[in-house]
């Protein structure tokens, strides 16, 4: 499935690793450094054995995103066999390169022999890679394609198309090194091309490794064990309030960094399908959640309980009290009424939160709290939402603690255009990761000079 997204590069020579990298291992992390703009972007990292595998495992957790691979073989010319005339993958796929196979003369019989062979192979791989499990599902999602490095690549553009054919809204090319004219050659393999070591004079991949051992697949298979997803614990709370009790559900990663708990506004609930998305990708990268309705669906029908923000506030801080284990940072996720709820609430003496995030959130009925919340605050707003946009905006002109207005273009109210969700879980992963602070007080002190930013 193609993507409207423009093509982006990122194409760079710079130190510390501008003479190549140690390892696979050191690879994989530099990788990762240029690739952090995707993380909460809910990403899954494919890499394409044997050697792409222990640099996209690196690149898969720093992105806390899941790891899979495309399994490839080669078709190398007939005496030549370094030399590749085409790929092949799974599900049948093949990519041939014309000019090789010009060059070389290779007829189609030679061809069709090569192919057999690699098939067999193919399968084998398959096997003992997968183990039967089934490949991570990518349709609708972005799709980061790691290798250890790029020379013909005809083994990566073979893996690109099968992870379109699959579905990927989204696809990134990444490797760590690549000749300096790889960008011109790859175009059109997919929307993202990240190298960041591009050298003139480009021969060979191992020559820009210090260790450059061939991989096995047993190692491949140790990666892909050690990145297989672990159990989330989910505990359901019963929190009493004043007037009714409620009932709160964290689910937790293991090792969070800390918790956000959300706030939705009228129409929605916890078991909300957008809700549960952006819990979901904000477990990816590393962080409980809690997902409750403040009101219960009878108080829901009186429209002067769903404005009531001081009974809302207070029902919050009963939730984050009674759910949200002491220690971790805290924030608060709030959309629609939800958000001026948090907003409120963060203007309380007594409040800890460390940072707010709202999405498509009405901030402004807080009114006269607006100057008194003291938690770095980012209102994410649809660019189609003009009549939110607008109140947000406003709201923004009067928090004094730090904040940012980010707009996600093309969105509506819902986020529910294609990448539009995935772009409010990077965006809200990325401003918590940002002011999360490990220690037993996660509060956030009012800064001297607040802030103030409008992302669009």
């Amino acid at each position: 499935m193609a993507s409207d997204h423009p093509q982006r590069y990122t194409d760079r020579h710079t130190d510390p690793y501008a003479d190549g990298y140690a390892d696979r291992a050191e690879a994989g992390l530099r990788l990762a450094e240029v690739l952090g703009h995707l993380r909460g972007a809910d990403p899954v990292v494919v890499g394409l054995p044997r050697g792409g595998v222990p640099v996209a495992a690196r690149v898969a957790a720093a992105l806390g995103a899941p790891l899979d691979l495309c399994v490839i073989r080669k078709l190398g010319c007939p005496g030549q066999p370094e030399l590749a005339m085409g790929a092949i993958g799974e599900d049948g796929a093949r990519v041939l390169n014309p000019q090789v196979l010009a060059v070389a003369g290779v007829t189609e019989a030679q061809l069709a022999e090569v192919e057999r062979a690699e098939r067999a192979e193919l399968a084998r791989r398959v096997d003992r890679y997968r183990r039967g499990h089934p490949a991570v599902p990518v349709a609708g999602r972005t799709v980061v394609v790691v290798d250890d490095g790029l020379a013909t690549g005809a083994t990566a553009r073979a893996a690109c198309a099968i992870l379109r054919a699959r579905g990927a809204a989204h696809l990134v090319l990444a490797v760590p090194v690549a000749p300096s004219d790889w960008t011109r050659t790859m175009a059109g393999a997919a929307e993202e091309l990240v190298c960041p070591l591009t050298p003139h004079g480009f021969r060979a991949i191992g020559q820009y490794y210090a260790r450059f051992d061939q991989t096995t697949d047993a190692e491949v298979v140790a990666c892909l064990a050690a990145a297989a997803p672990r159990p989330e614990l989910t505990e359901t709370f019963a929190v009493e309030t004043a007037t009714t009790p409620l009932t709160a559900e964290l689910t937790s990663p293991a090792h969070p960094l800390g918790v956000v708990v959300f706030a939705h506004g009228s129409g929605s609930s916890r078991l909300s399908p957008r809700n549960r998305s952006v819990a979901a990708a904000l477990r990816r990268a590393g962080l409980a959640t809690v997902l409750t309705d403040l009101l219960t669906p009878a108080e829901a029908e009186d429209r002067e309980l769903v404005f009531d923000l001081s009974l809302l506030a207070e029902r919050l801080i009963a939730v984050t009290e009674r759910c949200c284990p002491p220690g971790l940072p805290l924030g608060w996720f709030g959309a629609s009424t939800g958000a001026a709820a948090a907003l409120r609430a963060a203007a309380e003496p007594t409040a800890r939160v460390a940072a707010i995030v709202s999405r498509g959130g009405r901030p402004d009925l807080a009114g006269p709290w607006l100057g008194r919340a003291r938690a770095p605050t980012l209102l994410i707003v649809g660019g189609a939402d003009h009549a939110v946009l607008d109140l947000n905006r406003t709201a923004a002109a009067a928090l004094t603690c730090e904040h940012a207005l980010a707009v996600v273009p093309g969105a509506t109210h819902l986020f529910a255009e294609p990448g539009a969700l995935p772009a409010v879980a990077s965006l809200a992963a990325e401003w918590f990761g940002r002011h999360f602070k490990p220690g037993p007080d996660s509060s956030h002190t009012p800064p001297g000079n607040a802030g103030q930013s409008d992302q669009c």
